[in-house]
């Protein structure tokens, strides 16, 4: 893949197909290489064998694998991985075992680019 400077390869993971293409398209209007997967354990599959990714934004409920569930697995195949969870809850349950950065649902193109750059210090974002 092509990357232009500041680009980002960047997994969804969403079992909501409306959200998942809404976010693609966000994500890609600002310049973003973008993956998808519409379950954890796709996602895992995904990172296991990609080459590159860079950030996963996760849903945080969905069925069979919540997105804490998934930050977990993803932690045992690439610890240095950052995750994201989108989620409709103001709070996460307190289960969830994570500390994980959150972007509220329904979010802006603006809020996922400044979410998106306060985990990549130094990249400007792109929205």
């Amino acid at each position: 893949m092509d990357h232009t400077p500041g680009a980002l390869t960047i997994l969804v993971v969403d079992d909501d197909a409306l959200i998942s293409m809404s976010t693609v398209d966000m994500l890609e209007d600002m310049g973003h290489q973008v993956l998808e997967a519409t379950s954890g354990a796709q996602a895992l599959e995904i990172v296991r064998a990609a080459e590159r990714i860079d950030l996963v934004i996760t849903d945080y409920s969905m069925p069979g694998m919540n997105g804490a569930e998934l930050a977990t697995g993803l932690r045992k195949i690439r610890g240095d991985l950052p995750v994201l969870v989108a989620t409709g809850y103001s709070d996460l349950p307190s289960d969830a075992g994570l500390d994980l950065p959150r972007l509220g649902k329904p979010y802006s193109q603006e809020q996922l680019a400044h979410e998106i750059s306060n985990l990549f210090p130094g990249r400007s974002p792109s929205a």
